[in-house]
């Protein structure tokens, strides 16, 4: 049975009613970032490395019931909220990295982002459009996508000198746009697809999904998105298959509608913004962007992949990588695929995420 349509949902947000980043904006008060200083001299004085650094290490104090309403907006609301306030010319990068990363120790466990085993993701350009990096580490164009975890957590230290937009889109809307105009597509994508897993499957696991991960899915009333086409496309390569009329119509079509006008919002992070957002009601992407010269003022933010504390109900196989747990570090191991598949027509519009 397919989910049911839900235009009323908080999720089910297009870009009249989310017409700017200030529409998900949570402005920290003066109290609460003296609550976060106090918490970040706690921290520092613990003498603790970023990342062994715990939320009891992180005490919020007043800030605790905010952070849970902050969380029940992230999963049961709009899926997203972005936080202002932090002047980032009062701090030193590790300052910035440990605040971050203490908000988010109350949302949830931080998991491992690639083979490195990197749990603080350092979101930098470190391979020009060379689509062989992963997608954080390079300056290409990214299309919507889920991750592999429950929250995703952002934060802008230094923008790009130009381009280097975020781009967001909820999956209640998208949901809602292919119900109403595509039904037929819907039984396709709720049955989903393989996945390559682009060499960062565990020794002796397949490189391929053995089961297919579905686009769309329910539990417990609750609608989720797990997407990510270059994964599917080479899914279907490394597999020697073709894809049928309908999963190519499946695919081009939620593409288009998840991109369009009406599900898609863009904005660009300032210095200091921290965004949170629900890996599995909210599509993510990135526009090119362009470095400066100056390697102090070439872009730079950091990353968090954080399974929840408490996740709103999922269905088992709603990550390609299982579990919800990020991916896990394999010793001796790149993030960088070494095989020879080739999926050069998306290289450009859909490089490895």
């Amino acid at each position: 049975m397919l989910p049911e349509a839900r235009p009323d949902h908080p999720n089910a947000w297009t870009t009249d009613s989310v017409r700017s980043k200030s529409d998900i904006t949570y402005a920290l008060s003066a109290e609460e970032l003296s609550a976060l200083d106090d918490a970040l001299s706690a921290v520092k004085a613990s003498g603790l490395a970023v990342e062994d650094a715990t939320a009891g290490d992180f005490p919020l104090g007043i800030m605790e019931e905010t952070v849970a309403g902050w969380i029940k907006e992230i999963d049961y609301g709009k899926g997203l909220v972005l936080l202002q306030g932090i002047d980032v010319s009062k701090y030193s990068k590790e300052d910035c990295a440990l605040i971050f990363w203490g908000l988010g120790a109350h949302m949830g466990e931080a998991q491992s982002q690639s083979l490195a085993g990197d749990r603080l993701g350092h979101v930098v350009n470190l391979g020009g459009d060379n689509p062989r990096y992963r997608a954080y580490q390079n300056s290409t164009e990214l299309a919507l996508h889920t991750d592999a975890t429950d929250i995703v957590g952002m934060m802008c230290l230094v923008p790009a000198s130009e381009g280097g937009l975020s781009g967001y889109a909820g999956a209640a809307a998208i949901y809602n746009e292919l119900a109403m105009h595509h039904p037929q597509i819907l039984p396709t994508l709720c049955e989903g697809f393989h996945y390559h897993l682009f060499g960062e499957h565990a020794p002796g696991e397949s490189p391929v999904t053995e089961e297919k991960i579905p686009v769309f899915s329910e539990k417990n009333g609750c609608l989720s998105i797990s997407y990510l086409r270059s994964y599917i496309e080479m899914g279907f390569a490394h597999m020697g298959k073709e894809k049928t009329a309908a999963e190519t119509e499946a695919l081009d079509t939620l593409d288009q509608v998840a991109h369009g006008p009406k599900c898609y919002r863009q904005f660009m992070l300032s210095p200091g913004d921290m965004l949170f957002f629900s890996n599995y009601t909210v599509l993510h992407n990135r526009t090119a962007f362009m470095d400066d010269e100056d390697p102090d003022k070439r872009r730079h933010l950091l990353r968090l992949w954080l399974r929840a504390h408490k996740p709103r109900p999922l269905v088992e196989n709603i990550s390609a990588f299982g579990k919800r747990r990020g991916i896990a570090k394999q010793e001796g191991r790149t993030s960088i695929y070494d095989g020879e598949l080739e999926y050069e027509e998306y290289r450009v519009k859909i490089p490895r995420q």
